[in-house]
């Protein structure tokens, strides 16, 4: 796996990940020991280059030690979300062909019993280091596991192994990409022109990894520092302050966001902001969801023009990103593409010319399927064999795309499109909401009406007053066709915790409510 070998000789006790606030470290010379003893032991239980595994853990010590053990023997690892339903969980074991389980004390008790009893699947339970394990008859446990292999010295050669990531799973059932070992990783590669000096890491960097493990960004980019020989300081939770924290105490080089993490430092008292030292970090990287563009404004005048945003998802059927200087010339946009071109198709599948609204599709990206899912890959791509992550937005004269929403997320109101992102960004800047999610809900005069689900930084300031200061913001500030109808409140919404809104949850409450009426009524 990558120079493991030549940085644990060089520099053995040079920090290659930890994790705050527990404090476990890991250097290189024990990275190495330690994920050679786990591919071998891997391999000792008869798993062969190609085989699936399958990691389902909080934000753990031995998280990447297992994931880099797994890339050494050629293996895919599969990163199961902590959001998923015991029947999705079940689903995803099963779709992917796992072979091995790899769980913790915290997450044991969340996997169906039929899924530990199965013979086929490996389940090894991880304990926390320095730590009696919680013996359960159905796992096996992890240091009794890589006990026989300690003296293992080499791996036999394979090819490296990757990722076999699920998406969130934020529109429905999650689908897996796999894609082949020989040339799955030549797609995560950093093109060598100055534009993406943001994404290149080496010995020096220091990477501040605030997103649970589980999501494709965490992993792909913590295995790439790690790759690089740099060192990744991993947040087991994310904490507006704490993160500052580790910015000033490891000085930190590189960051990750999404846009809720951006306001909920923006919403820390002065005092706190200017109490720590940032200068170290040069690349304040972020996505995963549309930024509103006055968080972005602050976020550039506070850190300086250190922002460099993309857009992307885990097909990589396209990819865009930008700097803060581009940005601040074209506010809002996400970017040029890195490759290929990108496409703005109307319904009749016509490419529209700049400043027209329509289907986001990319050319020249890598070819993907979705795992046991044709008719889910047919769906990605049209008829040209451009693919899609199923978003909204349009290109500027100067080629920079700006995604306005998902096209599942669209409301319909009197014939009239209306994208939620622009609602939910404006409601979000009201200093009583704490999060925000819009969707449409059924209305007997216009099929749709707009509605807020708003959470309060206070819930005892929900009610009928509240719902009204919030729609009266809105209409100072967006067309009143686009402010909501009304307003609901709740005590959270639910958010997987790299940030994306699980609409769909939300959407069924009010759906399942006229389905069921209609049920009622024999129609």
């Amino acid at each position: 796996m990558y120079a493991l070998r030549d940085y644990a000789q060089q520099t053995p006790n040079k920090v290659a990940y930890c994790l705050e606030p527990s404090g476990y470290s890991i250097n290189w010379a024990q990275l190495e020991l330690r994920t050679r003893v786990c591919a071998a032991a891997l391999l000792g239980s008869g798993l062969q280059a190609g085989d699936v595994i399958a990691v389902y853990m909080e934000n753990h010590p031995y998280y990447f030690e297992i994931l880099i053990a797994a890339h050494r023997a050629g293996l895919y690892y599969t990163t199961v979300s902590r959001h998923l339903k015991p029947d999705e969980l079940h689903y995803v074991i099963d779709d992917s062909g796992a072979k091995v389980l790899f769980c913790s004390e915290q997450t044991y008790k969340e996997i169906p019993k039929e899924l530990i009893d199965n013979d086929a699947l490996l389940c090894i339970l991880v304990s926390e280091p320095n730590k009696e394990p919680i013996k359960k008859n159905t796992c096996i446990d992890y240091q009794k596991w890589l006990a026989p292999y300690q003296d293992v010295k080499t791996l036999p050669d394979t090819l490296q192994g990757t990722d076999f990531c699920y998406s969130s799973g934020t529109t429905g059932r999650p689908k897996g990409i796999k894609r082949e070992l020989g040339e799955a990783n030549e797609y995560f590669r950093v093109d060598e022109s100055e534009r993406f000096n943001w994404k290149r890491f080496d010995r020096e960097s220091v990477y501040l990894s605030t997103a649970p493990f589980y999501h494709t960004a965490p992993v792909r980019w913590n295995m790439s520092v790690l790759r690089a020989g740099g060192s990744s300081i991993m947040m087991e939770r994310f904490d507006a302050e704490q993160a500052l924290s580790l910015i000033e105490r490891y000085k930190v080089t590189h960051a990750q966001w999404v846009p809720t993490m951006f306001i909920r430092m923006l919403k820390l008292p002065e005092s706190v902001r200017q109490k720590y030292e940032l200068s170290s970090m040069r690349y304040a990287v972020h996505a995963a969801a549309p930024c509103p563009i006055e968080i972005k404004e602050a976020m550039i005048e506070w850190w300086g023009p250190i922002l460099y945003e993309y857009y992307s998802g885990t097909e990589l059927v396209g990819r865009t990103s930008l700097d803060s200087f581009e940005w601040l010339e074209h506010k809002g946009s996400v970017g040029r593409p890195e490759f290929g071109a990108v496409h703005i198709v109307d319904e009749t599948g016509a490419e529209l010319p700049p400043n027209q609204v329509g289907k986001i599709y990319f050319s020249g990206g890598a070819p993907f399927s979705y795992h046991n899912d044709p008719e889910k890959t047919k769906q990605a791509y049209n008829e040209k064999g451009w693919g899609t992550y199923g978003d909204i937005g349009y290109v500027d004269e100067d080629g920079y795309l700006y995604v306005t929403d998902r096209s599942i997320d669209m409301i319909i109101s009197g014939g009239v499109n209306i994208y939620p992102q622009e609602i939910e960004n404006c409601l979000a800047l009201h200093s009583a909401v704490k999060d925000v999610a819009v969707i449409g809900v059924p209305d007997p005069e216009f099929g749709e009406s707009v509605k807020a689900v708003v959470q309060l930084h206070d819930f005892k300031c929900a009610g009928p007053e509240m719902a009204e200061t919030l729609i009266n913001y809105c209409r100072s500030r967006i067309s009143h066709v686009k402010s909501p109808k009304s307003i609901d409140f709740v005590e959270i919404l639910p958010r997987t915790d790299s940030g994306k809104l699980l609409k769909r949850l939300l959407k069924e409450k009010y759906w399942q409510k006229i389905t069921k009426i209609k049920s009622r009524s024999g129609s």
